[in-house]
C-alpha cells in the first residue's frame, strides 16, 4: 500500500478493533467535538505485520503527543518510536503533525522495536525462507494463518503441524504475549508427520528448522553453505572487504573483519536487531559467545526493496532523510570512521578517531552460499546503553563536544539519543560516549539536521584547546580526496555541504563559539522555516552571477558567514 495520496476505503467498521483511535486511546466513530472537530485528521497507521488501522488525530498535535496516544494502546506497548510519512521520518518532537504535511488519509508506518514484535524465521528443508514479525498482541490462530498463506509444498497442509512451547501444544486463542514472559523462550513448530524440527532462539526471535528425514538440512546452512564449495576447491571467503587496493586497512578493521569471518566458519549465523529502522545484524565470534561487529545491508535500508521492518519502498529514491540516497547509507557509514582522523591514544597505543567513531568498512558477505551481500561492517562496542537510557549530566562536556564537532562536521541529519552508546570506564569512573549510526551524515541539504546534545547543558560550553587545535587542523578539500582514495567520489552537493559545515565550524570555534551556538545554525526550529545556514546560502545563491564557478560561490558563501557571526 502507498504511503502516499488519499486511500479510499468503505465505510468504517463498527467493530470496536477498527474504529478510529480517539485522542485519548479509546475507539470511537465520533472522536472530535467543538473545535477539535474542524482540526482532526483521519489517517491510517501501518504496523509490520498487521492491517493499516484508521485513526484520528488533531493537526495541532505535536509528533510527542501522537507517539504517546500511540504507546498507550492497548496492544501497543512501543518504546523508541519512529513515525515515517512518504518515506521520510517525522522527527521533530515538538512539531505539529500539519506542518510535515500530514493529510487526511495518509498512512503513517510506525518502525517499532522488534523487541515488541515477536519475530519468527522458518526454513524448510529445501532452503526456502519464511519471516514473520508478529504483534505480541496477536494470537497463535494469526501466525497459522501466516504460515498457510504464505507457505508451500514443504509446510504443507497446517492440519499436519501443531506450535508447541515448553512441551505443550498451544491452543489458536492464546496470545502470543501470553505464552511466556520470559526474553528466551522458544515456539516449537512440530510436523505431526515423520519430520524433524530443530530450533534455535537468537535473542527475541525465534529460528525454526523443518527438517525431510532423507535431508540434513538446519540452521547454519547458510553460514557453512561455503564448506561444501571447499569440497571441489572452491571456497569463497565469507567476509570480503570492499576497499582500494593502495588503501592500508587498519589493524583493528583487519582483527574485526577477521572475527566476522571465524564466528561464519562456525556456523554462527548474523542475529537480526531489535533496533533500527533497516537491517541491522550482529555478527558473533568463533566461540559464538559474543558480538564482534555490525553489519548492515544495502538492499536492507530503509526504504529499500528487501528492508525488513515494513517500510514502504522509496518512490523517487530519496532515504527516510531529505538530501540522501536509499543505498548510500553503508558508504556515509565507513566515510564518518574515514574522516575521524586520529589522535594518539597513549593508554591504547592505537589509533583512534578524535570522536570515537568505531572502525568500519565496505564488505561483502556470503550470502546463501551463493551470491552476496553488499554493507558496512562496524565494530561493535561494548557498552552500558545510550543516552537514551539516562539524562545527559553525568556526561563529561568533552564527551559531548567531540560529538558535537563531528556532527556540524557531517551535517549529521539523524543525530538522536539513541544512537550515541555510554560506555562506563570502571567502578565509579567517568561515562565515555561513542557516536554510531551514520548512515545520514554528508546530505546535499541541511534540511534534516538535527542534533540531540544542541540543548544539553554541555553544548553551551566553549570549545578546550585541544578541541580547537583539532578544528584549526581540519581541510575539507582533503577530506574529499581522502573520501575519493578509499572509494566513493562525494558527490557535488555532498561535497558542497561537506565544505560549508567546515568553514562554519571553523570560523565560530575561532571567534569562541559553544557547539550550541553553532549547531543551532544548521539545525531548524520549526520543519517549515530554514534554517540560518539555509539562508545564508541562499543569500549567496542571489548574489552570485549565473554560470559563476562553485569556488565563486563558497567564497561568497564564506564572506557572508563571516557578516552573519560578527553581527551576533
Amino acid at each position: 500500500m502507498s504511503s502516499a495520496g488519499v486511500i479510499v476505503l468503505g465505510p468504517i467498521p463498527e467493530d470496536p478493533a477498527f474504529l478510529p483511535i480517539c485522542f485519548n486511546g479509546s475507539r470511537s466513530p465520533h472522536c472530535s467535538s467543538g473545535s477539535q472537530l474542524q482540526d482532526s485528521i483521519l489517517i491510517f497507521l501501518a504496523v509490520p505485520g498487521m492491517p493499516p488501522m484508521p485513526m484520528s488525530v488533531l493537526g495541532s498535535e505535536s509528533i510527542a503527543s501522537v507517539k504517546l496516544h500511540i504507546q498507550r494502546f492497548k496492544g501497543f506497548v512501543v518504546t523508541k518510536q519512529r513515525l515515517v510519512l512518504d518515506g521520510h521520518e517525522l522527527a521533530r518532537n515538538n512539531c505539529p503533525v500539519k506542518d510535515y504535511g500530514l493529510a487526511e488519509g495518509n498512512v503513517l508506518h510506525l518502525v517499532i522495536r522488534l523487541s515488541d514484535l515477536r519475530v519468527i524465521n522458518i526454513e524448510t528443508a529445501t532452503g526456502k525462507k519464511f519471516q514473520f514479525q508478529v504483534d505480541q498482541s496477536r494470537n497463535v490462530k494469526f501466525l497459522k494463518n501466516k504460515l498457510a498463506a504464505e507457505g508451500d509444498e514443504d509446510i504443507g497442509n497446517l492440519e499436519d503441524h501443531k506450535l508447541e512451547y515448553d512441551g505443550e501444544e498451544l491452543e489458536d486463542h492464546q496470545l502470543v504475549a501470553d505464552i511466556s514472559k520470559r526474553d528466551d523462550a522458544v515456539i516449537h513448530l512440530f510436523s505431526r508427520k515423520p519430520a524433524k524440527v530443530r530450533t534455535q532462539q537468537v535473542d527475541r526471535d525465534t529460528l525454526v528448522t523443518v527438517v525431510n528425514p532423507q535431508e540434513k538440512g538446519n540452521l547454519q546452512n547458510e553460514a557453512r553453505a561455503m564448506n561444501s564449495a571447499k569440497s571441489v576447491g572452491v571456497r569463497p571467503a565469507p567476509v570480503e572487504p570492499i576497499v582500494n587496493r593502495k588503501a592500508k586497512l587498519s589493524p583493528e578493521v583487519m582483527e574485526m573483519i577477521n572475527s566476522t569471518i571465524a564466528g561464519l566458519e562456525k556456523g554462527h549465523l548474523p542475529v537480526m536487531s531489535a533496533e533500527g529502522s533497516g537491517g541491522v545484524y550482529f555478527m558473533r565470534d568463533a566461540a559464538g559467545q559474543k558480538n564482534v561487529a555490525v553489519f548492515k545491508p544495502i538492499d536492507e535500508e530503509p526504504m529499500a526493496k528487501n528492508n525488513p521492518r515494513g517500510l514502504p519502498l522509496s518512490t523517487d529514491g530519496e532515504g527516510m532523510k531529505r538530501g540522501t540516497i536509499v543505498g548510500e547509507g553503508a558508504f556515509r557509514e565507513v566515510a564518518a570512521y574515514i574522516l575521524d582522523h586520529p589522535v594518539s591514544d597513549s593508554k591504547s597505543g592505537h589509533s583512534v578517531g578524535f570522536s570515537g567513531v568505531p572502525p568500519t568498512t565496505l564488505v561483502r558477505t556470503l550470502h546463501k552460499g551463493k551470491s552476496f551481500k553488499i554493507g558496512s561492517l562496524q565494530m561493535f562496542m561494548e557498552n552500558n546503553g545510550s543516552t537514551e537510557d539516562m539524562g545527559p549530566r553525568p556526561f563529561p562536556v568533552k564527551e559531548v563536544h567531540k560529538i558535537a564537532v563531528l556532527d556540524i562536521r557531517l551535517a549529521n541529519a539523524d543525530r538522536h539519543a539513541g544512537n550515541i552508546l555510554v560506555c562506563k570506564e570502571g567502578e565509579g569512573g567517568s561515562y565515555k560516549l561513542i557516536p554510531i549510526d551514520h548512515g545520514y551524515c554528508l546530505p546535499e541539504k541541511f534540511e534534516d539536521c538535527t542534533f540531540e546534545w544542541l540543548y544539553w547543558p554541555q553544548a553551551c560550553e566553549p570549545f578546550n584547546d585541544e578541541t580547537i587545535e583539532y578544528i584549526k587542523s581540519l581541510d575539507a578539500e582533503e577530506d574529499i580526496k581522502l573520501l575519493k582514495f578509499h572509494g566513493w567520489e562525494l558527490p557535488p552537493r555532498c561535497a558542497r555541504v561537506l565544505r560549508i559545515s567546515t568553514v562554519l565550524l571553523k570560523k565560530g570555534a575561532a571567534r569562541g563559539l559553544t557547539p550550541h551556538d553553532i549547531g543551532r545554525i544548521l539545525c531548524r526550529e520549526t520543519v517549515n522555516r530554514a534554517s540560518e545556514i539555509e539562508d545564508i546560502i541562499q543569500e549567496a545563491e542571489d548574489a552570485v552571477l549565473p554560470g559563476s564557478s562553485e569556488n565563486m560561490f563558497l567564497e561568497t558563501v564564506s564572506e557572508i558567514i563571516d557578516h552573519h557571526l560578527d553581527t551576533e
